[in-house]
C-alpha cells in the first residue's frame, strides 16, 4: 500500500469509509510528518495534537459503533485552517505578533461545515501579518517555504497552507484569497488552487465581507480533491452582503471529469501593474498551457487585458483601507512588521470619500471588463510574473514602500478577479529547468466554477496521474 500521504484525501476517506484506514492512523502519521519535516518548510504556526487524535478518536468510536446514518464526505481527512480564521479555543495570530495571546471565542462558520464534512483540524497554518503581503514571513512563525526548493518564498498569505499540502503534511488545505492568496502560493508550491465566486463561502459571524475582496477556499494536489473540498466549505449566512449561486449541477464534484465541450477562452499576459516583467519561464508556462488547450480541442483568442493599469492606484486605496481592519493597541503598534505599519499609516490618512471613489472606480471598470470577458467560457494568463523568489526578497529592499511595489510586480494578475469576484484557478502545469513550478490561471463568469473544474479536471488527465506526480524533494 502506498504511504497514506501518497493518497488523495478522497482515496483517504474511502479508506476510512471501508476501513482499511483509521482516522486515528491518518492523524498520527500526519502528525509525524510535521513534526520531522515542519521546521524546513515553515508551514504550521500552531499544531493542534491532542485537538486532532481526540476528534479522530471520535470519528474512529462512531464508526466502530456503527453509528447509523452516511458518513460524511471527508471522514477522518485532515485539513488544516489558516490562521487569519477563528477556530474556538485555538490561539489566533492573524499572523502579528500584537496578537499573541489571543484565542479564539467562536468558530468560523467555514471551519463549522469542515468540521461537519468529517475533516479533522491539524492545526493553524501561517500566513503573513493581517494577510496583506503576497508572501509568508512574520514574526510569530518560522517564513513559509516551497518544498520545491527551501530557500524560496511558499507565497502568500495561504503560503503556511500550500506548503503544507506540497510537502505532504495534509492532503489538503484551507485556504483564503484576497488578492491572489490561494493562487500565488498555489503557483509557486506546484497545487491546484480555487479562488471561488464573490459571495461562495460565508466569512461570518465576525469578518465582514464589505467589498467583497477576499473568500475562503481550497488548496489541493489535484482537482477532485478540490473540488470536494469547495463543496464541504460553500455556504452562505443571514446577513452576508453577497451570496452566489448554486452550482448548476448540485455540487462542484459533480463537474470532476465532465466534458467541458468546445469552449472559446481568452488569454492575455500583459500585466496591469506599470512596470511589471514576465519572465521568460512563466511566459513559457502560458504558451504550454495555451497549446495544450487548442491541442484538447478549444478555441484560444488573444484579447487586450480587460483591466488596465488605472485601476492599480485605486485598488491600492482599497488594500490601505483594509489594513487597517484589525484593531491594534497603540502600545502595541511598535510590534507590527514595518510593511504592515506603512500601510495602516497610509490607511488612516485615506479620506472616506477616496475609499469610496475608489471602490466605485473598480466597480465601473469591473462592469467594462466584464462585457469583455463573459463573452469567453474562461481567460487564461499566468498566475504571478516569476518562479518562486528567495525568502527574503521582497524585504530586500532600503523601504517598506519598495517592499510594497515588488510585491504589486510579482503579483499584478492575480488581483484584478478579486475586483470583479469572478471565479480563478491555479493550474500546476509547468515546471522550470531547474525543478521550479510555475502556474498558470483561468478565470471564468462569475458563478461558474463548473465550467473552470470541469477544464481543469480535462487539462489534468491529459497531463497524466495528477499533475503529472511530481512531487518535491521533501516528500
Amino acid at each position: 500500500m502506498a504511504h497514506i500521504h501518497d493518497l488523495t484525501a478522497l482515496e483517504q476517506a474511502a479508506a476510512v469509509r471501508t476501513g482499511e484506514l483509521s482516522p486515528v492512523e491518518i492523524v498520527e502519521h500526519y502528525l509525524e510528518r510535521i513534526e520531522r519535516l515542519d521546521a524546513g518548510v515553515g508551514a504550521f504556526v500552531t499544531v493542534t495534537a491532542q485537538r486532532a487524535l481526540d476528534q479522530a478518536r471520535e470519528q474512529e468510536a462512531r464508526i466502530a459503533a456503527g453509528d447509523a446514518g452516511e458518513h460524511p464526505p471527508l471522514l477522518g481527512v485532515p485539513v488544516p485552517i489558516k490562521d487569519l480564521n477563528f477556530v474556538k479555543d485555538v490561539p489566533l495570530y492573524f499572523g502579528s505578533a500584537t496578537y499573541e495571546g489571543f484565542v479564539s471565542p467562536v468558530d468560523d462558520s467555514v471551519v463549522e461545515r469542515l468540521r461537519e464534512a468529517g475533516t479533522v483540524m491539524l492545526g493553524k497554518t501561517s500566513t503573513p501579518e493581517f494577510g496583506l503581503p503576497c508572501y509568508t514571513e512574520t514574526y510569530v512563525s518560522e517564513p513559509a517555504r516551497t518544498p520545491w526548493d527551501t530557500g524560496r518564498s511558499a507565497g502568500g498569505s495561504s503560503g503556511g497552507a500550500a506548503a503544507a499540502v506540497a510537502a505532504g503534511l495534509a492532503p489538503v488545505a484551507h485556504g483564503s484569497d484576497g488578492a491572489g492568496s490561494i493562487r500565488i502560493p498555489a503557483s509557486v508550491c506546484g497545487l491546484y488552487g480555487i479562488k471561488p465566486s464573490r459571495g461562495r463561502i460565508s466569512f461570518a459571524p465576525i469578518v465582514p465581507d464589505l467589498a467583497g475582496l477576499s473568500t475562503n477556499g481550497p488548496l489541493a494536489r489535484n482537482v477532485a480533491d478540490a473540488a470536494a473540498l469547495l463543496d464541504a466549505m460553500a455556504h452562505h449566512n443571514p446577513g452576508d452582503l453577497y451570496h452566489a449561486p448554486p452550482p448548476a449541477l448540485g455540487s462542484f464534484s459533480a463537474y470532476v471529469g465532465r466534458d467541458p465541450g468546445r469552449l472559446r477562452i481568452a488569454r492575455f499576459a500583459e500585466p496591469a501593474v506599470p512596470g511589471a516583467e514576465v519572465h521568460p519561464d512563466v511566459l513559457a508556462a502560458y504558451e504550454s498551457a495555451s497549446a495544450a488547450l487548442e491541442a484538447l480541442g478549444h478555441e484560444v483568442e488573444e484579447i487586450a487585458p480587460p483591466f488596465g493599469p488605472d485601476i492599480v492606484p485605486e485598488f491600492v486605496k482599497l488594500w490601505f483601507g483594509f489594513s487597517c481592519i484589525h484593531p491594534v493597541s497603540k502600545e502595541l503598534e511598535p510590534k507590527l512588521r514595518p510593511l504592515t505599519a506603512w500601510l495602516r499609516e497610509r490607511g488612516h490618512a485615506l479620506t472616506a470619500p477616496e475609499f469610496l471613489h475608489a471602490q466605485s472606480a473598480l466597480q465601473l471598470a469591473t462592469r467594462f471588463a466584464m462585457l469583455v470577458t463573459d463573452t469567453y467560457d474562461a481567460v487564461l494568463s499566468p498566475t504571478v510574473t516569476q518562479p518562486p523568489v528567495p525568502v527574503g526578497w521582497f524585504e530586500d529592499v532600503d523601504s517598506p514602500e519598495e517592499t510594497f511595489e515588488r510585491m504589486k510586480r510579482f503579483a499584478p494578475f492575480a488581483a484584478i478577479y478579486n475586483v470583479s469576484g469572478q471565479p480563478a484557478v491555479n493550474l500546476p502545469l509547468h515546471w522550470t529547468p531547474g525543478g521550479l513550478p510555475v502556474g498558470v490561471m483561468l478565470a471564468g463568469r462569475y458563478g461558474d466554477e463548473g465550467t473552470l473544474i470541469s477544464l481543469s479536471s480535462q487539462v489534468e488527465a491529459s497531463v497524466g496521474g495528477f499533475w503529472g506526480d511530481r512531487r518535491p524533494p521533501v516528500w
